[in-house]
């Protein structure tokens, strides 16, 4: 909670929690859950040991990431202190009320999309009640699975109603602030209006809530049986623009990592693992004119997505071009799908695949130090935070967490998901190869980083100063009125990206907003960008960052006679106008 506190006085303003409802998957009581069978410490960082004994408990451990409903409406009996009785909903509440003191709001992870089971099978609930109605069907008759279980059909009247309900129910009862969907785009968008609605209906004076200042985000990804608004209209990133309600932008993501979470090679590299100025030795990565050609396009994605992934915003690209956001490709689809700000959110990593820290692993040079490693990932993590809109990081990613490259860890027990508050325990990279179920294919690149995990994993230097100056750049977005600008008119006229063009820095993107410039300096080199500031006027390192912990960024300067910014290598730089 100490951490927690420090995040909020920084500017963090929410804390998201996976799952919390009702999950079908871990044993409530704590008799009744296993623990892995051997010593875990025993083992080499590169070991097969670890994952094996680890994967032997997981079906009946007590840990899962939860996306296993089994009651929608109910808090999950294994995080009390007494699942039986009335504790699991007395201790949720005080929950919330300990987040909200500490100057914190709760977001619950919802997973209408789906149930744990279906059919007669025990922990089917609504398919007993009226078999083929609330699971989706295929034309076969059998239940959708493309969400990965029993697919739920909130198209149905009853089964959206029970989403309504359901999210209402958490809102007055729990006092929750904020709800994200989980595979949004498996719901109708009418479903998640009608949530908006009943929400914004809810008042102080009759409900004890605020319905109208709890947000709302999800996933928009377009797949599945109901893919391209086959059977309704979806809840996607495109269709959902214009209604407040945010979907995650994969977009920067992927240009600040590099390549996609499904390569084969997660060697390919991007903006801020060093593509072009910094390449390691993948062939996937392409010649060096290969590399640069991609390295400016991932630039332009990031730019569109420092507007807050706006459809609309005019900015010169890379090649010279006038374009509109939505002229960017991004894999064959339109870079900016945003209407507003809020439509979409802007994120570095998440639960899902690995962690920033393990996708850098793989993609730095394999000979980076740790420092230059923790470097890179306070670029990746302001590529996000720097954003318009809202942003999300994973937890502890701040403190540079690693999950041993396990990429799917939702039943990889504590020992690959530990989150390290003390930056003497490490940050969790090292703890054997991850379990082979879902990371088999990865093993030959990961086998020979776990192996050089002295040299590789950071100490307490790197963790804390990654933390501090990722909590400096919090601060910067959250005092800073020019980072919350509400209308795509507002962001158009207060931002620009004035060196972009044929000409452009590769490995560098120079913004400015307002009365602020900021530099990403991905390159492991120092950049120089020259642009005049306003006549009597000169420019000088944000107060933030001249009086933080990180000693790197402070060399960062503006030489008002050659009109130069200079930053060094892989630093995040903020300045104002003075």
């Amino acid at each position: 909670m100490r951490h927690l506190k420090k995040l909020a006085d920084s500017g963090t303003s929410y804390v998201h929690l996976l799952p919390v409802f009702d999950i079908g998957t871990v044993p409530e009581k704590k008799k009744d859950q296993a623990t892995p069978d051997c010593d875990l410490t025993a083992h080499a960082p590169d070991s097969e040991k670890q994952q094996e004994c680890v994967s032997k408990a997981a079906a009946k451990d007590g840990f899962n990431w939860g996306y296993d409903p089994f009651h929608y409406t109910v808090p999950e009996g294994s995080y009390a202190s007494d699942p039986d009785g009335t504790e699991r909903t007395v201790e949720f509440r005080q929950m919330v009320q300990g987040l909200n003191q500490a100057g914190l709001r709760t977001v619950m992870d919802v997973v209408y999309n789906h149930t744990v089971a279906s059919g007669q099978d025990d922990k089917s609930v609504l398919d007993r009640i009226v078999p083929g109605y609330y699971q989706r069907l295929l034309e076969d008759g059998t239940v959708a699975t493309s969400t990965c279980c029993a697919n739920t059909a909130p198209e149905n009247t009853m089964m959206g109603k029970l989403v309504v309900d359901s999210i209402v129910t958490w809102a007055k009862e729990y006092k929750v602030d904020g709800f994200r969907f989980d595979l949004m785009g498996h719901h109708p968008k009418d479903n998640i209006l009608e949530v908006r609605k009943a929400l914004d209906r809810l008042t102080l004076a009759k409900d004890g809530v605020d319905g109208k200042k709890i947000i709302l985000y999800g996933e928009g990804w377009n797949f599945g049986e109901i893919a391209d608004d086959a059977r309704f209209v979806q809840a996607t990133q495109k269709n959902m623009a214009g209604t407040g309600i945010a979907t995650f932008s994969d977009r920067a993501r992927d240009a600040v990592r590099g390549g996609g979470p499904f390569d084969e090679d997660p060697g390919v590299q991007g903006f801020a693992s060093g593509l072009y100025t910094d390449p390691n030795s993948s062939p996937a990565n392409g010649t060096r004119a290969e590399q640069k050609a991609r390295l400016l396009h991932y630039q332009d994605l990031i730019k569109v997505g420092l507007t807050g992934n706006l459809a609309n915003y005019t900015f010169t690209d890379t090649s010279g071009r006038t374009v509109k956001g939505s002229d960017v490709d991004y894999n064959g689809a339109r870079a900016g799908y945003a209407a507003a700000p809020g439509d979409a959110l802007a994120y570095s990593d998440a639960h899902d695949n690995e962690t920033l820290f393990d996708a850098l692993a793989f993609k730095l040079p394999a000979g980076s130090t740790a420092a230059e490693r923790a470097r890179a990932q306070v670029v990746a993590m302001a590529a996000s935070v720097l954003s318009q809109g809202p942003s999300l990081s994973q937890a502890g990613t701040d403190l540079l967490r690693s999950k041993s490259l396990d990429r799917n860890s939702y039943d990889s027990g504590d020992w690959f998901n530990a989150l390290h508050w003390d930056c003497r325990d490490g940050n969790g990279f090292g703890r054997g190869l991850p379990p082979a179920a879902d990371n088999r294919d990865k093993w030959s690149y990961a086998k020979p980083l776990l192996a050089a995990t002295g040299t590789i994993a950071p100490e307490c230097a790197q963790i804390d100063g990654a933390s501090a100056a990722y909590r400096d750049l919090l601060t910067i977005r959250s005092t800073e009125k020019e980072f919350s600008l509400r209308t795509a008119d507002q962001v158009q006229s207060a931002l620009s990206f004035p060196l972009s063009g044929k000409d452009e820095t590769p490995g560098v993107i120079t913004m400015r907003l307002g009365k602020l410039v900021v530099v990403l300096n991905a390159a492991p080199d120092t950049a120089t960008q020259r642009l005049a500031a306003p006549a009597g006027k000169t420019y000088a390192l944000h107060p933030v960052q001249a009086k933080g912990a990180d000693l790197t960024v402070k060399r960062a300067r503006y030489d008002g006679k050659s009109a130069t910014f200079t930053v060094p290598g892989r630093t995040a730089a903020v300045f104002t106008l003075r």
